[in-house]
């Protein structure tokens, strides 16, 4: 049985706010530690991707979001290594 997470394991985002309730797993049920955002039928949407690109990703997004978030965007994604997905690697 998958561990339930209040954020996704790959980007950090809260599950509650995506608009598809979570990505999905291969058997088409809602995986509980990836939004649909980052995980989609049992795989990762970019697969290849680093860590630090994982970062950047999402403190452009954030700051993309206003001046707001763009104070917080740095010291938000330093926790982005310690979730699942970055842990295994």
């Amino acid at each position: 049985m998958e561990k339930s997470y209040s954020m996704c394991q790959s980007c950090s985002m809260p599950l509650n706010k995506d608009p598809k309730g979570g990505g999905l797993n291969a058997d088409g049920s809602k995986s509980k530690m990836y939004c649909s955002f980052c995980y989609d039928k049992g795989a990762f949407r970019n697969p290849d991707m680093k860590v630090e690109e994982m970062q950047d990703f999402v403190k452009n997004k954030m700051k993309s979001m206003g001046f707001f978030m763009r104070i917080f965007a740095k010291k938000f994604v330093m926790g982005i290594p310690e979730l699942e997905r970055w842990k295994k690697k």
